[in-house]
């Protein structure tokens, strides 16, 4: 058990921090219905990576960070730009997301094929190094996060009612594509910091599938937050546990569990009634 403990807390812990930011930024990716928008910006801050590579700059580096966040940046300008209100849409804003997935992926793969070590860089980008990852790593990345969340909290008015309440936003004149850009470039930082020590499956797990559990059961913003943190925990400690248990892959593993905690959270919704209104 304190071998488990010894090895397993600094991942746990970066699990948590991951989820502090993620599954909050998810709520609004579910509100928004661009689910696989952090599939798309992790994409382009790995093209941003492999890119890097060809002007041996190292993808950890400040300078690597700066090219993936230059990527990320792109596709949040895309984004914002494309977006138009649902009853005035004549294509799917998820067209364009995948699209911007689609073909950042296949730009990655021309340039990991004259990158050094582009290959190396594009399979640590799909699975991360959550079970190695340094208190030195977890201790930057939460003080990235928490400047990214006191700027949520500043802006969480404009945010939350342009994803709950458009019809709102457009009534009291705000610039939402303008907004919109905001929140996908913050959102974009995080997710370029996440993608290297989670993996994109992780990241994209940590985003969507606690905000589906939340959604399940409420529509109170402050109900959303504490459910999506709380079964984040709980699948994390388990596939954490497991994989310490079992001698498998972590990172995997936890994908694993937080899809069983949805599929318990689904059974258990049948009992249990929803919440509405938003506090």
């Amino acid at each position: 058990m304190s071998d488990m403990v010894q090895l397993m807390t600094a991942p746990f812990v970066a699990c948590m921090v991951l989820v502090a930011m993620l599954a909050y930024l998810g709520v609004h990716i579910i509100a928004r219905e661009v689910i696989f928008v952090d599939l798309a910006l992790a994409q382009m801050a790995a093209l941003g990576s492999t890119s890097a590579l060809l002007f041996r700059v190292e993808p950890d580096s400040a300078l690597g960070y700066a090219f993936a966040l230059g990527f990320t940046t792109i596709g949040a300008a895309i984004f914002a730009a494309t977006r138009t209100h649902r009853e005035r849409r004549r294509v799917p804003q998820e067209a364009i997301i995948g699209i911007v997935y689609v073909v950042a992926t296949a730009a990655s793969i021309l340039v990991a094929d004259r990158a050094p070590a582009g290959a190396e860089t594009i399979k640590e980008v799909l699975v991360g190094s959550i079970l190695w990852v340094t208190w030195p790593a977890i201790g930057q990345l939460a003080a990235v996060y928490l400047v990214l969340g006191v700027l949520q909290w500043i802006w969480r008015k404009r945010f939350l009612t342009i994803s709950l309440a458009e019809a709102d936003a457009e009534r009291q004149g705000w610039s939402i594509r303008w907004w919109d850009f905001v929140f996908y470039l913050l959102f974009g930082i995080a997710i370029t910091l996440a993608v290297p020590i989670a993996g994109v499956l992780l990241v994209f797990t940590f985003l969507v599938v606690p905000a589906v559990i939340a959604f399940l059961f409420t529509r109170r913003t402050g109900l959303l937050i504490a459910l999506s943190w709380s079964s984040s925990a709980v699948a994390s400690a388990l596939g954490l546990g497991l994989s310490f248990t079992y001698d498998l892959p972590t990172g995997p593993l936890i994908v694993c569990m937080f899809g069983l905690v949805l599929v318990l959270a689904g059974a258990l919704r049948r009992v249990v009634p929803v919440k509405q209104g938003s506090a």
